[in-house]
């Protein structure tokens, strides 16, 4: 995507099964988890770069140790600022006692950051500003260790104002309306509970000082996500620390968000993505699994390791934007889908430049869709490799070498033409000088597109388009093409998201724009009056009972006619060549990527009750001219 989308976080959890001290023997170095964690968050920045956070916790620590230990950034490079100030102690000892790391036991009792289970949440804020509170782990702190929880997780609540009022009902005063203090103080309160079952139902049996190994041993940790998940709407991987050693993950019903487990007898480690896991660990693919939907994975402090159901299992609509955009495209099963988004949306392309491959050049822009990129040339190969065997064989036995040579010569003209530079800044605060910066963020190699060729351009999507008409079709143009080509190989994206993406302002969407353009154009506008009454008619419903209405804004256009008006929205008007969009079918989507159903942006088909509420709103606040999230 060449416009910047602030959208998924990571999250990693570690146990370490064995004690501090077999690392050191095995691996040198009594700081093997912090290490590994600090791999499972790198691998993974492209998920979050507004803050990280880490979480420890230690088994078994006498009384007036510290045992759990959390640290947070939000540095402009947060990660390497987290790590720098976690292992500023280790660095310390290093240099002034050095003998003291080969001292696991004592490294244990008297540093942080050394204990068995890790939590580590990289974040990208879906909206309001980027605090250090707003920064995952979130810690609910007790004096009894059972009752201490520390959370993180990659989601977004559709009904956070239902989960708010819960809390209000049972008596709590949260500080804020939040997602995530409704998931934190929900848990936490099931969990207060639990313990305290276990307290009366123990009391008259041990000391209070053994109950507490009682209630450690005892709490049911699937029977608390079920009574905390209950009225959940959203899309989410939830992951929990408790202060005496328990953890989980939990996904969401629909498996909207990822999450990959991977456990041995040295290690249990889950991460939003698998090829992290993979390059950690040394691992190969198929050891990797998926935490099932509507399950969590549980981690007992004794080391048992476990997969409960804790909410009905639902429709698996795991996101497919995850793996167009978001996800890393190292993964087995991503880089072959991504192949096949580019494969599929040749024929279109082909059509565009009515045949004439001869005469075009193919790129893409940059990054993330340089793999559906390979995609787009080996369709083009395929093409060209039909024609070629077809005029082998028309020159029949008495074909020379020379003649055969040039015919397989024959190939695509594939080219690198669009850069992308580090962030331009400007300190000039006129609209004229940002808007000629902005303008260059791109750059393109000369000298490789004649006035006679087509120039197609592959994106991974377009969702705004404001870079393309600020940027990148400017700066194409000075190369003088035929024609530009912006070829997307996901389809138009029509609807918010509310599970976790910044993508929940309808009028941000070019789609949408040129929807509406065309109804005004057309005489039309009465519809934008109807779905707008529908919409607020929807409003006095409960959001199990609610249809997404805005479908009705685009039912009167075809994909084509919607794509040839964003084509039009999106030309700059001073250029010079012919601008023609092209997007990926909702048919080539779900045959590219077919266990990633989730098509919500593109159908408006919403796997939970609470996106047919969010798109609703959103358009009421589009007409309203309310410039905010609708959730």
């Amino acid at each position: 995507m060449s416009e910047l989308i602030k959208h998924e976080c990571g999250i990693a959890l570690l146990r370490l099964l064995k004690p501090l001290d077999f690392y050191k023997k095995k691996y040198g170095t009594a700081l093997y988890g912090l290490n590994k964690m600090y791999l499972l968050m790198e691998k993974q920045h492209n998920r979050g770069q507004d803050g990280v956070g880490i979480a420890n916790v230690k088994l078994d620590v006498d009384p007036g140790q510290r045992y759990i230990s959390r640290k947070r950034s939000i540095a402009t490079n947060p990660l390497q600022d987290l790590f720098k100030h976690v292992n500023r102690r280790f660095v310390e000892l290093e240099r002034n006692n050095p003998q003291k790391l080969n001292d696991c036991k004592w490294m244990k009792k008297n540093l942080p950051f050394t204990g068995e289970l890790f939590l580590g949440h990289l974040r990208y804020g879906t909206f309001g500003e980027n605090t250090i509170e707003q920064c995952h782990p979130f810690l609910r702190q007790n004096n009894w260790k059972t009752r201490n929880l520390a959370l993180a997780g990659n989601f977004n609540m559709t009904n956070v104002d239902e989960l708010f009022q819960q809390l209000v009902d049972i008596g709590q005063h949260p500080k804020e309306k939040a997602d995530t203090v409704t998931i934190l103080e929900k848990i936490g309160h099931f969990l207060d509970e639990a313990n305290d079952k276990i307290y009366y139902d123990n009391k008259n049996k041990y000391s209070k000082k053994q109950i507490t190994r009682v209630i450690e041993d005892s709490l049911d940790i699937q029977d608390i996500l079920i009574q905390s998940a209950k009225h959940w709407d959203g899309g989410y991987v939830i992951c929990g620390l408790l202060g005496h050693g328990d953890a989980f993950v939990l996904r969401d019903p629909h498996a909207i968000r990822p999450a990959f487990y991977y456990k041995d007898n040295e290690v249990a480690v889950i991460a939003s993505e698998r090829p992290v896991i993979q390059t950690a660990f040394g691992t190969e693919f198929n050891k990797i699994k998926e935490i099932k939907r509507g399950h969590a994975l549980v981690i007992k402090k004794d080391g048992t390791i476990y997969e409960k159901q804790i909410s009905k299992p639902q429709k698996r609509s795991a996101c497919s934007f995850e793996r167009i955009y978001f996800s890393r495209g190292n993964d087995k099963q991503i880089y072959n889908e991504r192949i096949q988004l580019g494969i599929k949306i040749f024929p279109k392309v082909l059509s565009s430049i009515d045949n004439d491959v001869k005469n075009t050049v193919f790129s893409y822009i940059p990054n993330t869709a340089e793999v559906s990129y390979f995609g787009l040339i080996k369709g083009c190969q395929s093409y060209l490799n039909e024609i070629k065997t077809k005029k082998i064989l028309a020159l029949g036995a008495k074909a020379s070498e020379e003649e055969i040579s040039e015919i397989i010569k024959i190939s695509p003209r594939a080219e690198k033409i669009a850069i992308k530079d580090a962030k331009l800044r400007t300190f000039i605060t006129s609209d004229e000088s940002r808007d000629d910066l902005v303008a260059h963020v791109y750059d393109i190699t000369y000298g490789k597109v004649k006035s006679t060729d087509n120039l197609v351009m592959i994106d991974d999507s377009i969702v705004r388009g404001t870079t393309l008409k600020q940027s990148i079709l400017r700066i194409l143009d000075r190369l003088n093409p035929k024609k530009i080509i912006i070829v997307s190989s996901a389809p138009q994206i029509r609807y918010p998201d509310c599970y976790g993406i910044d993508m929940a302002k309808m009028g941000d969407f070019i789609a949408f724009q040129a929807a509406i353009s065309l109804l005004k154009e057309r005489n039309q506008e009465s519809i934008i009056d109807d779905v707008y009454r529908q919409c607020k008619q929807q409003m006095t419903l409960d959001k199990e009972k609610m249809i997404n209405c805005v479908r009705e804004i685009y039912k009167p256009f075809s994909t084509d006619e919607i794509s040839h008006e964003i084509s039009k929205l999106l030309t700059p008007k001073e250029i010079n060549s012919p601008v023609e969009i092209i997007y990926q079918s909702i048919e080539d989507l779900h045959d590219s990527c077919p266990n990633n159903t989730g098509d919500w942006y593109f159908t408006g088909n919403y796997p939970t009750p609470g996106g047919n509420k969010v798109v609703n709103k959103s358009f009421i606040n589009y007409i309203e001219g309310k410039n905010k999230r609708a959730y």
